[in-house]
């Protein structure tokens, strides 16, 4: 199983042997806790779930404080699944760390973008500006709505203003420059999805 979870930091460079600056993201990877195992008899599917992220005991609600107590670890901030082909190689409590990658790895990795709240179409869309005279009236309003009395009506899909961000993205094929296991961290090549300390999922490329 090639997958874990993180938390991004920001964007830096670092150099290469040749003396090439390589944009890079940050990406903060502490130790994943195994909490469950779910298999295909009982839930129609094999897949773990592990607990990460530091919480007070007090901010976690009574049905996941039982959840960890029947486990055996400490409570923890975050729970995800992972799919996994044979939930037997995974133990209750065993922890899962960045050490799963290596440098010169291609990954995916996903993350919820930036919300940028109710947009108009050129930011949202793309779409040119209309004349900027005087007297056009016309200037960053979205277009013609179509046809007369026939159809009579706006088609689907049209692009349109409306709320922009805030959705389940992921970047594909990205290169693992470093993986830095003193500092619990990840270097990515390029940029990745979200905003600075949000979490994100980091998994072997579909693509390699």
């Amino acid at each position: 199983m090639k997958e874990i979870y993180g938390k991004k930091l920001g964007m830096t460079q670092i150099f290469s042997e040749e003396g090439l600056a390589i944009p890079v993201t940050v990406i903060e990877v502490n130790p994943m806790v195994v909490v469950a195992k779910k298999t295909v008899e009982k839930e129609g599917y094999n897949a773990i779930v592990v607990s990460f992220g530091e919480i007070k005991e007090k901010n976690v609600i009574k049905p996941l404080k039982g959840l960890f107590a029947k486990a055996g670890v400490p409570v923890k901030r975050h729970l995800k699944e992972i799919k996994v082909d044979n939930t037997d190689e995974f133990e209750i409590g065993q922890e899962i760390t960045l050490e799963v990658f290596e440098n010169g790895d291609m990954v995916d990795v996903g993350a919820v973008s930036k919300g940028k709240g109710f947009q108009g179409n050129i930011k949202r869309h793309g779409q040119h500006m209309g004349p900027g005279s005087h007297g056009s009236n016309y200037h960053r309003r979205p277009g013609s709505m179509g046809a007369t009395s026939t159809p009579g009506r706006v088609f689907k899909n049209k692009k349109l203003p409306g709320h922009m961000g805030s959705v389940n993205r992921t970047t594909l094929n990205l290169e693992v420059i470093k993986v830095d296991v003193d500092k619990k961290a990840i270097l990515v090549k390029g940029s990745v999805p979200g905003s600075k300390l949000a979490t994100v999922n980091i998994k072997k490329s579909v693509r390699s």
